[in-house]
């Protein structure tokens, strides 16, 4: 089940008049409207806020284009202007202890919430954004703003604070905040907020007119409570199922790490007295190897069962350099696939069906099966393991270890394998036809365990 797309159901469905019943006996949404204009220029007049500057038509500025949204009768469309006070300022003593809140201490997603620095209001009141208890606070940067970073600020010392330039403040004019969260929310509003973004990849922000032009859906405040409290229930339930959700899935990973488990210490499946015994295996690797049968890790493995290092069975290797001949790079992103082939013209030469083994970076241990023949990617390393064994039974060992490797790296600027670890790794040896069975019985188990995640 995909609950982030059920909450963004859930807010869609709110934000168009159709989570609750609508009410007759509501005040009508266009008193609300003319009663919070009257408020705002009652302010005006006292001063107590400044009268809104038209803006000065440049060619460079769009001109906010607001698109049909069904709403219920007794609903109007308000402008945002009409509704919030945008990015208010505060007048405080110098040494009143204020909330900071930097863009790291706005969570993403749908809790909005925050946590926030004690600071003295003479110390961050010139160069970062004013705010209150009650004010709501919305993220104009990407990714920040796709990432529904916007909260409701609360708690705050003394009830006031600063934070970073990159939160737009809007302080409501009468308007029930909780639900404009959930609309800032919704994926109908960023998508309004991302038609006209500007600036470079990485640094791109919304246009303001989303906090200004945009039309948004004005039902009564009593509605306004009605849909807010409806949303949280059907949110308190899909967090019970995202709570099973993860439990399950954890329990699902913690089984996968006990079957491979069970399989190299000989309880996955029985053993044949008929196999071949894996010392013969190991005599045909190295026949001057020093045949173990028993460790301080694993003790009273099968009969028929022997233990040796990695480096036994395994090698690091890099293909053959060549140039002129044009083959795909077979980087991490490639193999993941998460981009289309990029061809390189010189490299390591490494065929189909090679086995690569990540070195550098955080998933150092990761192994990759080349699908075509190409070159290595600089952060890869060829991994060669003995004919005599069977690979896939070899792979479990090395997926078995992959915590302890990925915990272990060495270096610091680009963190790597710990090859020295690595080819330290005791692999318990069955016999031949049993790594066979092994593995088989590993691959129908995880189909399984596979199956049911995907349906989570």
């Amino acid at each position: 089940m995909n609950t982030k797309a059920l909450r963004q159901k859930i807010l869609d469905l709110a934000i168009h008049g159709k989570l609750v019943p609508q009410d007759p006996n509501d005040e009508p949404a266009s008193v609300l409207l003319e009663r919070i204009r009257d408020e705002k220029e009652r302010l005006i007049k006292e001063g107590k806020i400044k009268r809104p500057k038209k803006a000065k038509a440049t060619s460079d500025k769009p001109h906010y284009e607001n698109e049909p949204f069904n709403i219920p009768k007794s609903w109007i469309m308000a402008q945002m202007s009409d509704l919030f006070l945008l990015n208010p300022k505060s007048e405080i003593d110098d040494n009143t202890e204020i909330g900071f809140i930097p863009m790291a201490c706005v969570d993403d997603g749908f809790s909005g919430k925050h946590s926030f620095e004690i600071r003295n209001w003479g110390d961050v009141k010139k160069g970062y954004c004013h705010f209150q208890d009650g004010d709501i606070g919305v993220a104009k940067i990407s990714p920040c703003f796709e990432n529904l970073k916007s909260c409701i600020l609360q708690s705050l010392p003394n009830g006031v604070g600063t934070g970073t330039t990159e939160l737009v403040i809007l302080r409501s004019l009468g308007v029930y905040a909780p639900f404009y969260l959930y609309l800032f929310k919704s994926s109908w509003y960023i998508s309004q907020g991302t038609k006209y973004f500007k600036g470079v990849v990485g640094q791109q922000r919304v246009n303001k007119a989303i906090f200004t032009e945009l039309e948004v859906p004005l039902p009564s405040v009593a509605e306004q409570e009605r849909i807010v409290a409806e949303i949280k229930r059907w949110f308190g339930l899909i967090d019970l199922i995202e709570k099973d959700k993860f439990n399950l899935a954890n329990n699902i990973k913690l089984a996968k790490s006990k079957i491979l488990d069970l399989a190299i210490h000989g309880k996955l499946v029985p053993q044949d007295p008929t196999d071949e015994p894996a010392a013969e295996l190991l005599k045909r690797i190295n026949p001057k190897a020093e045949i173990a049968c028993d460790n301080g890790h694993y003790q009273k493995l099968p009969e028929g069962w022997v233990i040796t290092p990695m480096q036994t069975l395994c090698a690091l290797v890099d293909g053959e350099k060549q140039n002129g001949i044009e083959r795909i790079n077979l980087d991490v992103k490639y193999l993941r696939g998460e981009r289309e082939a990029k061809v390189l013209t010189s490299g390591k030469y490494t065929a189909a069906n090679t086995l690569l083994i990540l070195v550098d970076g955080e998933n150092s241990g990761e192994v990759f099966r080349a699908p075509v023949d190409g070159y290595q990617g600089s952060t890869f390393k060829q991994l060669s393991i003995h004919e005599v064994m069977y690979t896939d039974y070899v792979l479990q060992v090395i997926n078995l270890h992959r915590k302890t490797l990925r915990e272990n790296k060495v270096g610091s600027a680009i963190p790597h394998l710990n090859k020295k670890l690595f080819k330290a790794i005791n692999v318990p040896i069955p016999p031949y036809e049993e790594q066979k069975r092994i593995v088989n019985a590993i691959n129908q188990t995880f189909t399984i365990l596979d199956t049911i995640m995907e349906n989570l």
